[in-house]
């Protein structure tokens, strides 16, 4: 079993920035590969970062080196750092755990088995 609790969403004005949190529990094999989705009202749910067992990355083409991923391993947490933040950046944020995604399977969702709740991110102009 796997538990993914998401932080640090909140309001912010075009141009800002947030650090999204994501602490985990649980099954540590299962917490290997993590990555961040995001879901807007009405759109579906897009990969935005991700962080494969051997620490690579991969990111949105959105992104455009706006955000970065990291882990903290000896806290178990996941982050996403936000900077020039855009209204479109507007969305539940997720995070997502699974034993072993590599490649361009780490910005799909249906790789991952383990979810959190969210958090949710305004960013307005």
């Amino acid at each position: 079993q796997v538990q993914l609790v998401e932080s640090g969403g909140g309001s912010v004005q075009a141009g800002g920035s947030l650090r999204l949190s994501c602490a985990a529990s649980g099954d540590t094999y299962s917490l290997a590969s993590m990555a961040w989705f995001r879901q807007a009202p009405g759109k579906e749910r897009e990969g935005v970062a991700g962080l494969d067992n051997y620490g690579r990355t991969r990111y949105g083409d959105f992104v455009n080196g706006r955000f970065t991923i990291s882990k903290d391993n000896a806290k178990n947490t996941l982050y996403l750092q936000m900077n020039s933040l855009k209204p479109e950046d507007t969305a539940m944020y997720y995070c997502a755990s699974e034993r072993r995604v590599l490649g361009v399977r780490l910005l799909m969702g249906n790789e991952y088995r383990y979810w959190g709740q969210g958090t949710q991110v305004t960013v307005s102009s």
